[in-house]
């Protein structure tokens, strides 16, 4: 075998391992793109899943604004419950004043 045969059956061969390989791509590709009906259910479960999402963010701001809410009544509850114990202070020492003086 000469050269110019030699590189004559270097090339055929590497051409067709080639071919083979593209075709193998090719046949994989199409076995495993999806369906249409596939990626319309995704596409339906992707729609469905930010509706739930939406959903969970509007809760979340009432729950937040609800929060808001009690912790205000809570901050006015406590601070009224000072201003008694404060009162409450001032008279028992206004008692024991009045009680002290007899």
């Amino acid at each position: 075998m000469n050269r110019t045969e030699f590189v004559t059956v270097t090339t055929i061969i590497l051409f067709g391992v080639f071919v083979l390989g593209w075709f193998a791509s090719w046949l994989i590709g199409r076995l495993t793109r999806p369906s249409p009906a596939d990626l319309a259910d995704l596409a339906r479960q992707l729609h469905d899943t930010e509706r739930e999402r939406d959903k969970a963010i509007v809760l979340l701001k009432e729950r937040e604004v609800r929060l808001a809410a009690a912790q205000e009544e809570l901050d006015a509850a406590m601070e009224g419950l000072r201003e008694s114990r404060t009162e409450i202070e001032e008279l028992r020492d206004y008692i024991e004043r009045k009680l002290a003086r007899r």
